[in-house]
């Protein structure tokens, strides 16, 4: 969790570093312990983390999205090294939460970023996510996104307790 703090700082100057946000100060429930949960990790050959991304159950705390009933996850914690940019990771981290999320039968992902997140609001439309609103929120012009993955399973090779990738 400290990498994920330290990148959160990075991205977000402005924010006060000492106020932890409320999926982290859980982090072990919301991501880890939840059975809609998981957070995974890429390493490189030294196995310095490279990359991270997760998802956590979806608590409905945006009163004016249309987000229906069906198990709806959201998508957080999306970040690649800068020097491993641009080589696919981010989707090979995505593309691997999207196989687990099949695997846990979760019907649609969210997400919320944000314009002053270079290429993240691009990213995203290449992953399949759809724009649900762009608004305000707290102050920051926010994307709120979702894609529906359906309850059709996956086939694959992947153990449910592998969430690590060696790049």
């Amino acid at each position: 969790m400290p990498y994920v703090i330290e990148f959160r700082r990075d991205l977000f100057p402005t924010l006060d570093p000492t106020i932890v946000p409320k999926d982290l100060l859980n982090f072990m429930s919301n991501y880890i312990e939840s059975q809609t949960g998981i957070f995974l990790q890429a390493r490189d050959e030294n196995n310095k983390i490279i990359g991270v991304i997760g998802m956590m159950p979806f608590d409905y705390r945006f009163p004016h999205l249309s987000v229906g009933k069906e198990k709806t996850v959201e998508v957080a914690r999306l970040f690649v090294e800068p020097a491993y940019r641009r080589f696919g990771l981010g989707t090979q981290l995505f593309q691997e939460l999207e196989k687990q999320a099949h695997q846990k039968n979760i019907h649609r992902l969210y997400l919320h970023t944000h314009p002053s997140l270079p290429g993240a609001y691009e990213f995203w439309l290449k992953q399949g996510f759809d724009l649900m609103m762009f608004c305000e929120e707290s102050n920051f012009p926010t994307y709120h996104m979702q894609k529906e993955i359906g309850t059709n399973e996956l086939k694959n090779n992947i153990s449910q307790n592998e969430n690590i990738f060696h790049v």
